[in-house]
């Protein structure tokens, strides 16, 4: 039966797969700079005897065809590659040994889970029919997204795919668990980059200078009403400002100050209305109070949508693999993924993989110093998503 040879397969390999991730993780890559991951990971491939090309300087697409006779279908497997510029505070014997830099958000594990999926098929590539395509892409993390220049430069082409799975962890779910959504799933993402201009002075003569601090501070908290008073209560959106600088001093009233923060919705034309609305409302409140507004929005990340039928799918072999007990509902999140470009051109499915384990302390959340995983996540990985792969093809 070809689930329990699965399973079998996912077992054998999962001491293997933890190496690599292991080794993965203490190698950690920024966005665009994946060089040795990529080296790595086109090492694995070879050995497997997977061809494959380079894309987007450091991205790898690779084909594996099955041997059997039948439908000649096509799915795409998608893992990310790149980490983050975090200091690790983790003292496994693993941690980050590239200082600043850390796999915060799991992206060690879906490069190689994918890894052990593409093993797996290997293994079996006799019983099934079709093509597989593996994309490792760069630059999740980082503007433009490496999954929009993997498609400029044909990931999603010869061959076309059907559709195009991905998987992400999350430290919510229990290891051994997995959670999907059905349609929109994550927020659009643009980053706002604001600077208000006055005239600085002496703090104790406010009246002498054009104070760009209260003026900035007029701004996010008007901003807020784009999102209040502007937006569809049925349609979700966010504005967060993050870091403000005002480089004055008790006693100074500075020139400037420099804001950056985000914006997120689920509604493409919504999401262009309120550019223009948080560009006009800043720009009319500096100058209403004697300074000057530079307003720009950099646009980010689509929003991300999982398709219904293929979502439909994908839950149902998921099931059938992990039993219905192990398969949970998702809500919205406004978190941002550039796997939304896929899910813009394609039929696509984004779900999470469950690494949460509170009795042995894993609890952390992505993005977060400590974060880590419950390894015993690097079985399900692998052993799921060859399996989806497999039934999406049609064997």
């Amino acid at each position: 039966m070809l689930k329990e040879k699965i399973r079998q397969l996912a077992s054998d390999l999962h001491n293997e797969t933890v190496l690599n991730r292991r080794h993965l993780h203490m190698h950690p890559e920024l966005s665009f700079e994946e060089h040795n991951t990529s080296a790595f990971v086109a090492e694995k491939l070879s050995a497997l005897g997977i061809p494959f090309e380079k894309k987007a300087n450091t991205g790898l697409a690779a084909l594996l065809k099955g041997e059997k006779k039948g439908p000649e279908k096509v799915i795409a497997l998608r893992a990310d590659m790149d980490a983050l510029p975090i200091v690790e505070a983790n003292t496994a014997e693993y941690k980050s040994k590239n200082e600043g830099v850390m796999h915060a958000c799991g992206h060690d594990v879906h490069t190689s889970s994918l890894l052990g999926t593409a093993k797996i098929l290997s293994e079996l590539k006799q019983e099934f029919s079709g093509t597989i395509k593996l994309i490792f892409q760069p630059g999740e993390e980082k503007l433009p997204g490496g999954a929009s220049l993997m498609i400029k430069e044909g990931v999603l082409e010869n061959p076309v795919p059907q559709g195009v799975l991905g998987q992400h962890v999350m430290p919510l779910i229990d290891a051994g668990k997995v959670g999907f959504r059905s349609g929109k799933y994550m927020a659009s993402t643009d980053e706002i980059y604001v600077t208000v201009r006055g005239k600085g002075g002496h703090g104790a003569m406010p009246h002498l200078n054009i104070d760009p601090v209260l003026i900035a501070s007029h701004i996010v908290v008007a901003l807020q009403q784009i999102v209040s008073r502007n937006a569809n209560p049925l349609v979700p959106s966010v504005l967060s400002f993050g870091k403000v600088t005002a480089a004055g001093a008790t006693n100074v009233i500075p020139v400037e100050v420099k804001m950056e923060g985000t914006f997120r919705t689920l509604d493409e034309a919504w999401r262009s209305d309120a550019h223009l609305k948080m560009k006009k409302m800043a720009e009319s409140i500096a100058e209403g109070m004697g300074g000057s507004c530079e307003f720009e929005v950099r646009k980010g990340y689509p929003f991300l949508v999982n398709e219904e039928k293929l979502t439909a799918s994908a839950r149902r072999y998921a099931e059938e693999y992990l039993g219905k007990e192990n398969v949970l509902d998702l809500d919205i999140w406004m978190a941002a993924e550039d796997f939304a470009f896929y899910s813009q051109v394609t039929p696509a499915c984004f779900y999470r993989l469950g690494i949460r384990n509170e009795s042995k302390g894993i609890i952390s959340g992505v993005h977060t110093p400590t974060f880590d995983i419950d390894e015993t996540a690097l079985e399900t990985g692998p052993g799921l998503m060859a399996f989806l792969a497999l039934k999406e093809l049609g064997n």
